[in-house]
C-alpha cells in the first residue's frame, strides 16, 4: 500500500470524520471508500451518451491548488 499525504480544509475533514463515524469506519477507510465510489461514478458517466471521456466536464472547486 502507498502512503500518501493530503491536506484537507478543516470543514471537509469534519464532514469526512462525521460520515466515517456514521458508517463505523476509520477516516482512512472512509476516504478510500469515497474515492472508489467517485471513480466508479466517473467511469459510469463516461459511458453515457453525449459525454466526452477524454475531456470530462470540470468539477467544482479549484482544479489544482497544489504548489508546482
Amino acid at each position: 500500500m502507498v502512503n500518501f499525504n493530503v491536506r484537507f480544509p478543516e470543514d471537509l475533514h469534519a464532514r469526512v470524520r462525521t460520515q466515517a463515524a456514521a458508517d463505523r469506519r476509520s477516516i482512512n477507510s472512509e476516504i478510500l471508500y469515497l474515492i472508489e465510489v467517485g471513480l466508479i461514478t466517473i467511469a459510469a458517466d463516461a459511458g453515457s451518451p453525449g459525454s466526452d471521456p477524454v475531456n470530462p466536464a470540470p468539477r467544482g472547486g479549484n482544479p489544482d491548488s497544489s504548489p508546482a
